[in-house]
């Protein structure tokens, strides 16, 4: 029997790509595509041109009775503060919940609101939401019923340094991170004038200098890996492409180390990881080898006059850094191949 897949805010990107990559899923049935508002229900192809005649569903308001008598999963991929009012009723139902928002990242709610400006009103779920990225915490998943799917400069930036400080050779207390992303990742119906395309088209600029709220939660999984507190300076960029993000990260480092022996450590350390591709050495990421994929390709080199390692990732912020991710946590909450419906190779050119 398929997994029968309940999608909760379908008319945004990330809800999008759930819907594209789920129609080819063999082990999943999406059953019901909802929206938050109460208006009336939308074809599919009305919401998303693209997937028109890959299915008859259609867009409806949000019912919670619906879907706790239907599904086994509900993807929420609804705006921050929305899912921790939905999750709780779903889980007493028994479905379980992949939350594509910040709201179940953070384990400390206090650092929830002081980032997020909302109070969080399913603090008691902290505990139990496992941190979705299958690379870090894959057999906490396994038996999740509520995954915080993570968020996409995140997993761009977990991945690119996990190696490095498993290795224990970092400076903690000198990490800085720079992470340029295409405009998708503002959501679908952000409507502020920084991203009309007049805007965009030919600029390149940075946003949420020393203030980005994907900063503690970076700082929070780093640190877990480190096993001790890690610190970063993490500065985003918006760039004038649809989708995509590239990361590079500067480690100084505590010892002398050759980039020879750095980069076998990262394809040790990624050999069986079937979405991570660690490059040949000397190739760096780029943005148009994983667009549209769950793929994250990485690489480490080292500047060896000022010792420093520099850790450089590529994910497409809509796939990997979102919908995909989330469908790989779905697979290996229900026992299945985690690579299954997701082996598609990035679009090019």
């Amino acid at each position: 029997m398929p997994i029968k897949v309940g999608i909760v805010g379908a008319t945004g990107y990330t809800g999008g790509e759930l819907i594209r990559f789920l129609m080819h899923h063999p082990g999943a049935e999406v059953v019901h595509l909802m929206r938050l508002t109460s208006e009336a229900e939308l074809a599919l192809e009305q919401v998303h041109p693209h997937l028109r005649k890959l299915s008859q569903l259609k867009c409806v308001p949000m019912n919670e009775e619906t879907l706790a008598r239907d599904v086994d999963v509900v993807f929420l991929a609804v705006p921050h503060g929305a899912a921790m009012n939905i999750a709780p009723k779903l889980l007493e139902a028994g479905v379980r919940v992949i939350d594509l928002s910040a709201d179940f990242r953070l384990k400390d709610a206090s650092e929830f609101e002081v980032w997020y400006h909302t109070k969080h009103k399913s603090s008691h779920l902290l505990k139990e939401a496992v941190y979705g990225l299958p690379e870090v915490h894959r057999e906490e998943i396994r038996s999740a019923k509520l995954v915080a799917n993570p968020g996409c400069y995140p997993i761009s930036a977990i991945i690119a340094l996990m190696p490095l400080l498993k290795m224990g050779i970092a400076h903690s207390k000198h990490i800085l991170i720079d992470s340029k992303s295409g405009v998708s990742g503002a959501g679908r119906s952000k409507l502020s004038v920084d991203y009309h395309y007049p805007e965009m088209f030919g600029d390149f600029k940075p946003y949420g200098i020393a203030s980005h709220r994907h900063t503690p939660e970076i700082e929070q999984e780093l640190s877990l890996i480190a096993g001790e507190k890690i610190s970063v300076t993490f500065t985003p960029h918006l760039l004038p492409v649809s989708r995509g993000i590239l990361t590079t990260a500067y480690v100084e480092l505590e010892d002398k180390v050759g980039a020879e022996e750095l980069y076998e450590a990262y394809v040790r350390a990624y050999s069986n990881e079937p979405f991570v591709r660690v490059l040949p050495m000397g190739v760096a990421p780029r943005l148009k080898s994983v667009v549209g994929s769950n793929f994250c390709d990485v690489n480490i080199f080292v500047d060896e006059r000022t010792n420093c390692a520099i850790a450089v990732s590529a994910i497409d912020n809509l796939a990997k850094g979102a919908s995909s991710n989330a469908i790989q946590n779905m697979n290996i909450m229900f026992g299945l191949d985690e690579c299954c419906g997701l082996l598609l190779p990035a679009i090019s050119p």
